[in-house]
């Protein structure tokens, strides 16, 4: 099983990988990043990043709904406390930023971040690469 620094690595092999990164989202600390930052202030990206995500993970409004109950809980899935949101798609005129929540084997919320070029990256392939990295990233 790769370790960050591999799939950072790999990732960076998406058409129109601008930069990638692993992210601690309830700290905003970044376990690892890789090519370019925007604005040159790496801490700046991986605590504006984690809001984001840490925003989406714990609103009622983006839970995945229990087929059979009228209940949409909020935050993470009571039944293994991660996210019920898979990933978040910001989209720009220029860019993709794609966050993807990554299953843990200790009690943290990480996700790894992949920045496209929107006319060099194609955001579905992206999703799938990123997707396939996550479930064989090993953290430790």
């Amino acid at each position: 099983m790769p370790g960050i620094d591999e799939c950072l690595l790999e990732a960076m092999t998406v058409n129109g990988a601008r930069g990638a990164a692993v992210i601690e989202w309830t700290s905003g600390l970044a376990l690892g990043m890789v090519g370019e930052v925007r604005d040159e202030d790496p801490e700046a990206t991986a605590a504006e990043t984690a809001e984001l995500a840490r925003m989406a993970a714990e609103q009622r409004a983006f839970a995945a709904l229990d087929p059979g109950s009228d209940k949409s809980g909020a935050g993470p899935d009571e039944a293994d406390g991660e996210p019920t949101v898979e990933d978040v798609i910001v989209t720009t005129r220029t860019c993709y930023h794609l966050l993807r929540f990554v299953d843990t084997a200790f009690d943290s919320g990480v996700f790894f971040y992949l920045w496209l070029d929107r006319r060099e990256g194609n955001l579905a392939l992206a999703r799938i690469r990123l997707r396939d990295l996550c479930g064989r990233l090993a953290l430790i």
